[in-house]
C-alpha cells in the first residue's frame, strides 16, 4: 500500500495492505500476550515506556521529517508533536503506579468490602491521520500502563510514522504480542477488531459518522467505547478581550496543521464593537503565514491531506462568498510553482458570515478563519450550543464573572479562557453530545482502561 507525499505527489514509502487475516494473527498475539503483562508491577510496565519515550526524543529529527513528509505539516509543528508524545508517554508511565483501589466501610462487623481496578484486555485502537504519532501514542500508552494489550489500525494516509512508533516501542524490549500494528484495510480489520469477543475495548478517533457505525457495531457485543469524534468550536471574543493576545492565539489554533485539527477553531464569534480592529489584527497575522512544502524550514502552514479536503473546503468558502461572506484575504487554492503538485490552499479570512451558511454547520477542516458577529452574551452563547457537537470552546475577556458564567452554559467538554491550548497531558480531552464519549488524557484517561471488581468478604470472629 502506497504513502503519498501530499504536498508533492511523490511516494513517501509502502507498508503492507493487510485485512483479516492480519488483524486476527494480531488479536492473537494480543490474547497470549495479556495474562503475563498484566502481571507485571506498574513499575515494570513504566519502564518499558519511559525508554519508548527516550527513544522517540532521540530519533525525533528523523521522525519529524517522516512524519512531515506523509502528512504534510510542517516539520516544526512534527517535532513538537513528537516531543508531547513523548511527553504522554512519560506521564502515563508514572500515573500507571497511581491504579489505587478503595477499601469501604462495611455494614457489619463481620463484613470488609474493597474495589480493585484490573486491565479491561485487549484493546483495538484506530487513530487518525492529522496527528498520526500522538493520537497513537495518547491511545497506547495509558492502555499499556494499565495492563492491556493493544492492536492499532493506524489512518492508511499516515501509516509510516505509527510503524516506526512501533519499532522503537518493539526495541525497548517489549514482550511480544502486547502492542500490535495492523496496516491495510480498514473495513475488514475494522470488522475482527468489533466483532472477535476477546477484543473489550474500541478506542476511535475520527468523524462523528464512523463513530456512530463503530458504536452501532460494538452494541452487539457490549464493547466499551473511548469515541474523540467530530466538532464545531467556537471561540467568543468580548469587547474587554485583548484584542493582541486574541488575534495571535486565535490564527497559531485556527492555521496549525493547515486547520486540520479536531478541537481547531471552526468559527470566530467577535463582538460588534471590536469586530472590525479584531478582523484586522487576524487578516494582518495570516499574511504573514508562510505556505510551502513541510519539510522546507521556515514554513507555517502546508497542504491539505488529500484531494477530497481540498475540494470540501473550496466547496464551503465559494458557498459562503455565494451567501454573501467577504472574503479578506485568501479565498483560492495555490496552483503555481511549487504549489502545482500538492493540495496547497491559501490562508483565508472571510467576514460577514452568517449562521445560515453551510461552514457554520459543517466542520471546515481547513485553513479558513470565518468570523462572525455578536451583541450580547445570551445570544452568542445560544448560537454557539445550537449545534449537535460539543467538542471545544474558546473565549477571551477580562471579566471573571462572564469567565464563569459563559464556561457554565458553554455545552461542550473542554473550554479554554485566553488561550487556545488544550491538550496536555495530565488533563482529560474529550467532548460531549455527538462529539464522542470518554476521555485522553490524566488520571480520566487510565480510568478508560479499567474494570472496577467488587470484593465482599465475610470474616469469622
Amino acid at each position: 500500500m502506497r504513502v503519498y507525499n501530499p504536498a508533492t505527489g511523490e511516494v513517501v514509502g509502502k507498508v503492507p495492505k493487510g485485512g483479516g487475516e492480519a488483524a486476527m494473527k494480531a488479536v492473537d498475539a494480543a490474547d497470549q500476550a495479556l495474562t503475563a503483562w498484566r502481571q507485571l508491577t506498574a513499575k515494570e510496565r513504566g519502564r518499558y515506556l519511559c525508554e519508548w519515550a527516550d527513544r522517540i526524543l532521540l530519533h525525533r529529527d528523523e521522525l519529524s521529517i517522516l512524519m512531515s513528509k506523509e502528512q504534510g505539516k510542517p516539520v516544526e509543528e512534527a517535532k513538537g508533536e513528537l516531543e508531547g508524545s513523548a511527553e504522554f508517554i512519560r506521564w502515563y508511565a508514572e500515573e500507571g503506579k497511581r491504579i489505587y483501589g478503595e477499601t469501604i466501610p462495611g455494614s457489619s462487623k463481620n463484613q470488609r468490602i474493597m474495589v480493585w481496578r484490573q486491565p479491561i484486555g485487549i484493546v483495538g485502537m484506530i487513530t487518525p491521520w492529522n496527528y498520526p504519532a500522538a493520537m497513537v501514542v495518547r491511545k497506547v500508552a495509558p492502555a499499556l500502563a494499565a495492563g492491556c494489550t493493544v492492536v492499532v489500525k493506524p489512518a492508511r494516509q499516515t501509516p509510516l510514522i505509527a510503524v516506526a512508533l512501533f519499532q522503537l516501542l518493539i526495541e525497548t524490549g517489549l514482550p511480544n504480542g502486547v502492542a500490535n500494528l495492523v496496516t491495510g484495510d480498514a473495513t475488514e480489520i475494522g470488522q475482527v477488531l468489533l466483532t472477535d469477543s476477546r477484543v473489550r475495548k474500541i478506542s476511535f478517533t475520527g468523524s462523528t459518522e464512523v463513530g456512530k457505525h463503530i458504536m452501532q457495531s460494538a452494541s452487539k457485543q457490549l464493547k466499551r467505547l473511548s469515541l474523540e469524534l467530530g466538532g464545531i468550536a467556537p471561540v467568543l471574543v468580548f469587547p474587554d478581550a485583548d484584542l493582541d493576545l486574541a488575534a495571535d492565539c486565535i490564527v497559531s489554533n485556527k492555521f496549525e496543521n493547515c486547520g486540520q485539527v479536531c478541537n481547531g477553531i471552526n468559527l470566530i464569534y467577535a463582538h460588534e464593537d471590536i469586530r472590525a480592529s479584531l478582523s484586522e489584527k487576524i487578516v494582518s497575522n495570516v499574511r504573514q503565514l508562510r505556505v510551502g512544502v513541510g519539510t522546507e524550514l521556515g514554513m507555517d502552514v502546508g497542504p491539505l491531506i488529500d484531494q477530497a479536503a481540498l475540494e470540501r473546503v473550496e466547496r464551503l468558502v465559494s458557498e459562503a462568498a455565494a451567501k454573501g461572506a467577504k472574503i479578506l484575504t485568501g479565498g483560492h487554492r495555490l496552483e503555481e510553482g511549487d504549489y502545482a503538485k500538492g493540495y496547497f490552499y491559501a490562508p483565508t479570512v472571510l467576514d460577514d458570515v452568517h449562521d445560515e451558511m453551510a461552514l457554520t454547520k459543517e466542520e471546515i477542516f481547513g485553513p479558513v478563519a470565518p468570523i462572525l458577529a455578536f451583541q450580547s452574551e445570551e445570544e452568542v452563547i445560544a448560537r454557539c450550543n445550537n449545534t449537535p457537537y460539543g467538542l471545544a470552546a474558546y473565549l477571551f475577556t477580562r471579566d471573571v464573572s462572564r469567565v464563569y458564567r459563559v464556561c457554565e452554559r458553554l455545552e461542550f467538554g473542554m473550554v479554554a479562557v485566553n488561550g487556545t491550548s488544550l491538550s496536555v497531558p495530565q488533563a482529560p480531552f474529550g467532548g460531549i453530545k455527538e462529539s464522542g464519549m470518554g476521555r485522553e488524557g490524566g488520571h480520566h484517561g487510565l480510568e478508560e482502561f479499567l474494570d472496577l471488581k467488587y470484593i465482599h468478604l465475610k470474616i469469622e470472629d
